[in-house]
């Protein structure tokens, strides 16, 4: 069974900040708006599944990481 581990918007946070990016800075990187990594990272949006698979991508962790899903 799959489980939430943590929330993506934690995830993202911690993924940007570990690499030293800025909103900014990751926003170029993924193609989208600094307003839209503010919007993910502060939970009152979530990306589609095409921003999540960039996403996962542009920081080497699968989707599971990154969504927080852990298999038991």
């Amino acid at each position: 069974m799959l489980q939430m581990k943590t929330e993506f918007k934690n995830n993202l946070k911690f993924l940007r900040q570990e690499r030293e990016l800025g909103q900014v800075e990751l926003a170029k990187q993924l193609g989208v708006s600094k307003g839209i990594i503010s919007l993910w990272e502060n939970g009152l949006r979530e990306p589609n599944l095409a921003s999540l698979v960039t996403i996962a991508r542009f920081f080497h962790v699968s989707l599971d990481e990154l969504v927080g899903f852990e298999q038991e």
